[in-house]
This record gives C-alpha cells, sequence and structure tokens, in this order.
C-alpha cells in the first residue's frame, strides 16, 4: 500500500505525456467527436492495462528476452504510426453538413493493437513489475496495479480527447482545422521515428 500513491503519479505521467496514441487520440476527436472517440480510449488503456497483467504472470517475460521480437515489433510500429499520420494528413477537415465517413476512423481493435506493438508500453509493463510488485501476494498486487493503471490512464486520454474538441471548436474554419491535422500527422510522425533514430 505505501508503493499506492507513487505507482498512481508513475501511471498519470505514462498515459498523460504525449505519445503516439496521445495524438490519435486528439485528432481521432478533432474529427469524429467524443462520442465516437470514447471507445478507442478505452480501447487502448485495456490494451495496455493487460499488458501490464500480462508482463506480471509472466506471459510477456518471454518476449521480452528475444531482442529480434523486440525489434520488429518496433519496426511494424513505426510503419503502422507512419501510415497512420499519412492518413491524417490527408484527411477532409470535419465539416458541420457533411458527415465523415465512418470506416476512414480508427477502429477500437487497432487502438489497442497500437499498445501491443508499441515496446514503450512493454517496457512500461516491466517497469510497473519490476518496481511496484513485491511480498508474498504477487498476482493480487499485479491484478490491483493493472486495473489502477486503467483507471488512472482513462481520464487522461478523455484530457487529450477533449482537447482534440476544443481545438475543433476553436479554430472553426476548414483551412485552419486542415492545418491541425497535418501539424498532428507531423507529430504523430516524428513520434513514432524518433525513438527509432536515436
Amino acid at each position: 500500500m505505501e508503493s499506492l500513491l507513487p505507482f498512481m503519479l508513475f501511471a498519470f505521467v505514462a498515459s498523460i505525456t504525449p505519445g503516439p496514441t496521445n495524438i490519435l487520440v486528439l485528432s481521432h476527436c478533432s474529427r469524429y467527436g467524443l462520442g465516437a472517440t470514447l471507445p478507442i480510449i478505452l480501447g487502448a488503456c485495456v490494451a495496455a492495462a493487460s499488458i501490464v497483467l500480462a508482463v506480471g504472470l509472466g506471459v510477456g517475460e518471454t518476449l521480452l528476452q528475444f531482442a529480434w521480437v523486440q525489434q520488429a515489433m518496433a519496426w511494424f510500429g513505426v510503419l503502422w504510426l507512419s501510415w497512420l499520420a499519412w492518413q491524417i494528413y490527408h484527411s477532409p477537415p470535419p465539416s458541420p453538413d457533411a458527415a465523415v465517413p465512418r470506416e476512414k476512423s480508427i477502429s477500437v481493435a487497432s487502438a489497442a493493437a497500437l499498445q501491443v506493438v508499441n515496446p514503450k508500453v512493454w517496457m512500461m509493463a516491466v517497469a510497473v513489475v519490476s518496481v511496484f510488485v513485491g511480498g508474498s501476494d504477487k498476482s493480487t498486487q499485479i491484478v490491483a496495479l493493472s486495473a489502477l493503471f486503467l483507471l488512472v490512464s482513462v481520464p487522461c486520454m478523455t484530457l487529450w480527447a477533449l482537447l482534440g474538441l476544443g481545438s475543433t471548436r476553436a479554430l472553426g474554419s476548414p483551412q485552419a482545422l486542415r492545418r491541425l491535422n497535418q501539424l498532428l500527422a507531423g507529430l504523430l510522425l516524428l513520434s513514432a521515428w524518433l525513438p527509432v533514430l536515436l
């Protein structure tokens, strides 16, 4: 229990700091609205919490022992994020009189899969297990920390969605929204490639 507050702070920082998922949530909400983005948020957060659970129960450790698996996950994630950045860059701005086709939006499965191929999520899960789990009843601790991570990450991601919603309302014009899409696409591309290049 003494590590509960430090863990909540860790989960907050891990969830609120800018990253590929945060940028995707912001972009998605600016184009499709909060109602369409909430399932994406839930899918991404449940997947990240599940990875914490999997690593804690030993499933993820086997994957992380092989460097080639980490490299393959990293490159698959970079290529996928690059494709998503391309889609965001070329997406039309939201229009009040014409709904954007639903099939162009990011699916819940895509948001969850992004967590699975993101090596940073796996490393975060390893940090959670190695730093915050100890004592005799490790399984109960792991389940509790996974659930707590989910409870902390959902509001953090929702905040990013609200930023996207607010940006749509503040910018207003189609040209400004198109520039926002292009900026977000650039940030997504940067967040995907920077860890690989450094």
